[in-house]
């Protein structure tokens, strides 16, 4: 058996920035520093940081007054950052530059008067951080049959956004029916798209179509969007494709009749677990472990101020 891995694969520029976040402000506050819901979507991530100080809350009522505390990378609604320095909290805000992108996309199409369209998955934390930012009705939807249910109150005045963890090719059938049914509407352009959401989508597909790959293992955790889209493509793509969190999951019985498998991981799933897979890998016969072709990427995004020093 034979492995070959995906390129690119796990940490995107906005996780690693969430990530280094979280641990600068350990290093400058000391322990404990508070986390608005999981700072990414990743188990072993979210017990890492908590085992060094970290606590993951759900509400900020559960903040002692005058803690450090963190938005996640996800992003969050204006009532939430109301609610934090009404209690006094000292906020540093990890949300994802590509997501405060959207938000700013979001915000000057409904202040212009238009009704919003925001294609997505009903909550999602990325979702409800988002619609929390517009002060007018928001339309969340992920299918074509929505699109065709959808009522507005002018057709003539309406936009979308995305939300960051889908794709092109996860929104274009429902771009198209918006497009379809309102030919005014108005909506960003295709490279504002998460390029690390389309980047690893990429990836499999040519793990698929060229490496031939008889199986697929997605490193990732269940409540990554960006994860179970990977293990989708995989299926549509007719291969046999596993989502897990760790390398102790995978059975030997997903590797009977097998001769090639792929391996990629989501954008929060850290590259020591894939490590580990292929270690696992190699335990259940795997041979030869190649590294595929891909987009080099080089985006890095900046620390807030408040962490960096001179």
């Amino acid at each position: 058996m034979e492995v070959r891995l995906a390129n690119p694969r796990g940490f995107c520029a906005g996780v690693d920035r969430a990530i280094e976040i979280v641990e600068r402000a350990l290093e400058l506050h000391g322990a404990p520093v508070y986390v608005l819901h999981e700072i990414v979507h990743n188990r072993h991530v979210v017990d890492d940081l908590s085992r060094r100080g970290v606590k993951f809350i759900d509400e900020l009522s559960e903040v002692p007054v005058g803690s450090v505390t963190i938005f996640s990378a996800h992003g969050v609604a204006d009532e939430v950052v109301r609610a934090a320095e009404e209690r006094g909290l000292r906020v540093i805000d990890a949300t994802c530059p590509l997501v405060t992108k959207v938000h700013l996309q979001a915000q000057n199409y409904s202040t212009k008067g238009n009704e919003l369209v925001l294609i997505g998955h009903p909550g999602h934390p990325e979702v409800e951080g988002t619609r929390g930012r517009i002060a007018g009705p928001v339309h969340v939807l992920s299918t074509v049959a929505e699109v065709e249910s959808l009522v507005v109150r002018d057709p003539d005045r309406l936009a979308y956004v995305t939300q960051t963890t889908l794709s092109i090719d996860d929104t274009r059938s429902v771009i198209q029916a918006l497009e379809r049914r309102f030919p005014n509407i108005k909506g960003p352009e295709l490279k504002d798209i998460c390029y690390a959401t389309q980047n690893r989508q990429n990836a499999v597909k040519r793990l698929t179509a060229e490496e031939h790959i008889d199986v697929l293992i997605v490193i990732g955790s269940k409540n990554s969007s960006n994860s179970n889209r990977l293990a989708e493509l995989g299926t549509r793509s007719g291969v046999r494709s596993y989502l897990i969190d760790h390398a102790r999951e995978i059975q030997p019985e997903w590797l009977v009749s097998t001769n090639r498998i792929g391996v990629t991981a989501g954008a929060s799933a850290p590259e020591t677990l894939v490590q580990q897979v292929i270690e696992r890998l190699r335990e259940l016969g795997v041979k030869n472990v190649l590294e595929t072709n891909g987009e080099v990427e080089t985006t890095v995004f900046k620390l807030p101020d408040s962490l960096t020093t001179s």
